[in-house]
């Protein structure tokens, strides 16, 4: 079973990791890092790299696919046209295609969230919507057929542990999840809207303003508005 989890430049490190350490645990599991090229990428810190293992174009029939999401680079990565088209081409024969964070954000970029429930972050929830998915804020995991997406974060783990459930029964995930001790008690309880104060809420929205601040993704916001509004433009005239 051969899992794909994409690299980009600007990725958010857990957004990988967190699922690569349970699913690596899976029976038989051939886990690669796909990105443009082999070789190492560097994380939305700018401190840390992981190591691309293989390039999309040696990585044509994964089994699963993760996207991982990014503070400062998604929207730069939702026009990159080399990574969507490849995500639309393996999402025809994929077990499972997954997202974690605003990596939801470059699936809806490929078309494959169009008209589908899904989540992303907090904070990325109403672009969901502008980009044709149906946004399910309360939800940590959302399922689709073949289509799993993950909030914000932390929930990868989450997302990995299910696929592990799906994927090899009950009994195999909580062994996984008991072999790396996954039993979070966070000694504090403000890890949703919905459970944060208003000034928690403000200083995060700032964290994130702060975070995302770069001068490409202004300029890739045009370029993803044209591009959904002649797909839609071509479906609607049964040119796709």
């Amino acid at each position: 079973m051969q899992i794909a989890i994409v690299l980009y430049p600007g990725f958010t490190a857990l957004d990988a990791v967190g699922p690569y350490e349970v699913l690596r645990l899976l029976p038989e599991a051939e886990v690669r890092f796909v990105g443009a090229a082999p070789g190492p990428v560097v994380a939305d810190s700018g401190v840390l790299s992981l190591g691309a293992t293989h390039s999309y174009a040696e990585t044509p029939e994964p089994d699963i696919v993760l996207v991982p999401g990014s503070g400062p680079r998604t929207a730069t990565t939702m026009a990159d046209r080399q990574l969507t088209d490849w995500l639309r081409r393996v999402h025809e024969t994929t077990r499972w295609t997954t997202s974690v964070c605003t990596g939801a954000m470059i699936l809806a970029a490929a078309g494959i969230l169009d008209g589908l429930p899904a989540t992303t972050h907090w904070m990325t929830q109403p672009g969901l919507a502008a980009m044709g998915a149906k946004p399910r804020r309360g939800e940590r995991i959302v399922h689709a057929g073949k289509v799993v997406t993950a909030a914000g974060v932390s929930a990868g783990l989450d997302l990995g542990l299910w696929l592990a459930g799906q994927i090899a029964g009950r009994e195999q995930a909580e062994t996984i999840q008991l072999y790396i001790e996954y039993d979070p008690r966070p000694p504090f309880d403000a890890g949703h809207p919905s459970k944060a104060s208003k000034t928690v809420i403000g200083n995060a929205r700032t964290l994130g303003r702060k975070i995302a601040v770069n001068p490409s993704e202004a300029r890739a916001v045009p370029t993803i508005a044209w591009r959904r509004t002649v797909d839609t433009f071509r479906k609607r005239k049964g040119l796709s």
